[in-house]
């Protein structure tokens, strides 16, 4: 006898993509040791987080070793809590012959028992394919 009275078990939070076309690339909760002395989430480490969801896409596109080469961009608009889901979504800008152009946006998701997501960060990076000994390639084209 089956139970059909058990709700289906929950989905993912949050959606995969935004309306801007973004992708969700990474999604992770910060811990008590990301805090900075006010007691919220370092913007060191918001930083890193967006460099690494930032390089999902170009490394696809490039098809290879990519590095950061800088970043164009970075706002901080709402702080970020421990316990926070943090969400990161990217969306290519521009593909030059060796670079790619990212932008970034991140959503919080913060007291799931009464759920508010808000946008903290929005960043655009840009990327270049490099070679083995770390020269700049053109980027494959489809």
């Amino acid at each position: 006898m089956t139970d059909t009275t058990r709700p289906a078990p929950p989905s993912l939070t949050g959606p995969t993509s935004l309306p801007d076309g973004g992708e969700l690339v990474l999604r992770v909760m910060p811990l008590p040791a990301d805090v900075n002395g006010n007691g919220d989430i370092f913007g060191g480490w918001l930083m890193a987080q967006v460099d690494l969801a930032g390089a999902v896409l170009p490394a696809r596109i490039a098809k290879g070793r990519i590095a950061t080469v800088a970043v164009n961009q970075f706002i901080f608009k709402q702080p970020v809590s421990v316990g926070d889901l943090v969400s990161f979504y990217a969306r290519v800008e521009r593909i030059g012959n060796t670079s790619i152009t990212v932008h970034v946006t991140v959503y919080a998701e913060r007291d799931p028992a009464n759920l508010q997501v808000v946008k903290v960060t929005e960043a655009n990076l840009t990327y270049v394919a490099i070679d083995h000994e770390g020269r700049p390639r053109p980027v494959p084209r489809a």
